[in-house]
């Protein structure tokens, strides 16, 4: 039965749909990133402003070689070494990465995640936008019905399952820096 829901959810974000699904710590709102119409209704769905940039979420580094520039960074290994896992590193964005995944930043928010259902939709899908099912300022959704409750019949598709062991969203730290933005403690 797993196997028709991740198979309806990769149809769902190859058709420029909307859908929430389990991660790390809660569950998340995802679509192709290269749909800007899908990442604009996230966006109105979450009540976020643009600006902030989307973190996207995929199963193997290489899913991101046309997005993000990783070897001249001096913490590749650390970055490596961290993933997949619940770290999300702010990565160089090479040129031409559209506004609507960066925002006003030069960097991009890219996690490999080690929730087997992201993984798996990830290899079928290809990379995912992933932020928070809630809206701004409300608390994150971590099961189905949460979800329902906040955004009703507007999500193509909700992906049933648990979300991990985390108590909090991921860290999120700076790859070129090595700050930790967001922790998740």
């Amino acid at each position: 039965m797993k196997h028709w829901h991740i198979n309806h959810s990769v149809r769902v974000v190859k058709n420029g749909g909307v859908l929430a699904y389990p991660t790390e710590a809660v569950y998340g709102l995802g679509c192709s990133p290269y749909c800007s119409s899908a990442v604009m209704k996230i966006l109105s769905l979450k009540r976020r402003d643009i600006v902030k940039g989307m973190i996207l979420v995929g199963s193997d580094i290489s899913q991101f070689d046309l997005l993000v520039d990783i070897d001249g960074l001096p913490r590749k290994d650390e970055i490596l070494a961290n993933w997949p896992g619940p770290v999300t590193w702010i990565l160089p964005a090479k040129t031409g990465v559209p506004y609507w995944l960066r925002g006003n930043n030069q960097g991009l928010a890219v996690r490999i995640s080690n929730h087997p259902d992201v993984r798996q939709l990830c290899k079928k899908a290809g990379i995912l936008v992933s932020t928070s099912a809630n809206p701004s300022g409300c608390r994150p959704a971590r099961e189905a019905r949460r979800v329902r409750a906040y955004f009703g019949d507007a999500l193509d598709y909700i992906l049933p399952g648990s979300v991990g062991q985390l108590a909090a969203p991921t860290e999120i730290r700076d790859a070129v820096s090595g700050k930790i933005l967001r922790s998740n403690s």
